[in-house]
């Protein structure tokens, strides 16, 4: 065996990282990718394909005692990301004697690209409140979606700051094993934020594309905390 690092369990953190279902808007950007300019295309929901995806994962989910060990749920607020995770981690729907599912916290940093598509726009708060009564939306400031710009996206630049700055806010969190719930672009830079740690094709395989309903799982270690407890 290889052993390359030892940290202590303390200082590290368990972080599932899935990005949604199939939605509508995957669908008709294979076809032709200006369609994700359509406002009908307004916060794309699964398809039935993505809703089967999203099934699948929450049978080997429980199987595996996935859903017993996650403390905690990040999702993105947007309709994709929170059906994928009410109806992979959630407990609607589903038998009384389920096992019990961890909170679900909505947060605006684990958003999608933000801007000019229609797809990445989201809806009011109060609307979805009454959709996913099981998800808590205190952390999102303003009901109507002020962050989506109509007339400019967000730069890849941003997306890596909004990536260390949400990684920054996970670890702060007092849970040590820990879903998120976003999307494909977003996940892959929220793991460049610490990819340089890794050899090159360890780094090539962590950070490749997304697949829609793909859970990838990380450890990320605090070094200084590490360093203390060995001093």
């Amino acid at each position: 065996m290889d052993t390359r690092f030892l940290y202590p369990l303390e200082s590290c953190k368990i972080i599932h990282l899935l990005r949604h279902g199939q939605a509508v808007h995957n669908v008709e950007a294979e076809k032709d990718r200006n369609a994700l300019l359509s406002p009908r295309l307004f916060d794309a929901p699964l398809t039935d394909h993505g809703h089967q995806q999203v099934e699948n994962l929450r049978e080997r989910v429980v199987s595996s005692g996935l859903l017993k060990r996650v403390e905690l749920v990040v999702t993105s607020p947007l309709l994709r990301t929170m059906q994928t995770a009410v109806g992979v981690f959630g407990n609607e729907d589903k038998q009384p004697n389920m096992t019990c599912s961890p909170s679900i916290l909505a947060l605006e940093v684990a958003r999608d690209r933000n801007g000019v598509r229609p797809p990445d726009m989201r809806r009011n708060v109060s609307e979805y409140q009454t959709i996913f009564p099981t998800i808590d939306f205190s952390q999102i400031e303003s009901e109507e979606d002020n962050l989506w710009r109509p007339d400019v996206r967000e730069s890849e630049e941003e997306i890596l700051a909004r990536g260390l700055e949400f990684m920054k806010w996970l670890w702060k969190r007092p849970e040590k094993e820990v879903a998120v719930v976003s999307h494909g672009i977003v996940l892959q830079h929220m793991l460049y934020a610490f990819a340089n740690d890794c050899d090159l094709s360890v780094r090539h395989e962590l950070c490749k594309r997304f697949a829609n309903c793909e859970i990838r799982t990380v450890v990320i270690v605090d070094k200084s905390l590490s360093s203390s407890t060995e001093n």
